[in-house]
Protein backbone atom coordinates (compact mmCIF):
# COMPACT_ATOMS: atom_id res chain seq x y z
CA UNK A 1 0.00 0.00 0.00
CA UNK A 2 1.50 3.24 -0.98
CA UNK A 3 1.70 6.00 1.22
CA UNK A 4 -0.80 9.33 0.14
CA UNK A 5 1.34 12.04 -1.68
CA UNK A 6 2.17 14.89 1.22
CA UNK A 7 -0.12 18.04 1.31
CA UNK A 8 0.63 21.36 -0.77
CA UNK A 9 0.70 24.30 1.41
CA UNK A 10 -0.22 27.48 -0.87
CA UNK A 11 0.58 30.88 0.14
CA UNK A 12 -2.53 32.69 -1.60
CA UNK A 13 -2.38 35.83 0.75
CA UNK A 14 1.18 37.19 0.17
CA UNK A 15 1.22 40.44 1.89
CA UNK A 16 -0.37 38.87 5.14
CA UNK A 17 1.97 36.59 4.93
CA UNK A 18 4.97 39.27 4.91
CA UNK A 19 3.48 40.81 7.46
CA UNK A 20 3.37 38.18 9.84
CA UNK A 21 7.13 37.20 8.83
CA UNK A 22 7.90 40.92 9.84
CA UNK A 23 5.68 40.68 13.15
CA UNK A 24 7.59 37.38 14.34
CA UNK A 25 10.47 39.21 14.06
CA UNK A 26 14.57 37.69 13.71
CA UNK A 27 15.96 35.61 15.96
CA UNK A 28 19.56 35.79 16.96
CA UNK A 29 21.36 32.81 18.60
CA UNK A 30 24.64 34.12 20.58
CA UNK A 31 27.62 31.31 20.62
CA UNK A 32 30.51 31.98 22.84
CA UNK A 33 33.23 29.54 21.99
CA UNK A 34 35.21 30.19 25.47
CA UNK A 35 32.31 27.95 26.72
CA UNK A 36 32.82 24.03 27.16
CA UNK A 37 30.09 21.27 26.51
CA UNK A 38 30.99 18.79 28.93
CA UNK A 39 28.28 15.96 28.38
CA UNK A 40 28.22 13.02 30.44
CA UNK A 41 30.08 9.86 28.93
CA UNK A 42 27.60 7.52 28.44
CA UNK A 43 29.69 4.68 27.05
CA UNK A 44 28.12 4.03 23.93
CA UNK A 45 28.68 6.23 20.40
CA UNK A 46 26.44 8.63 19.37
CA UNK A 47 24.29 9.19 16.00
Amino acid sequence: MSKPPPARYRTTNWSSYNAGLRKRGSMLIWVDQEMAWLAPPKGRPGR
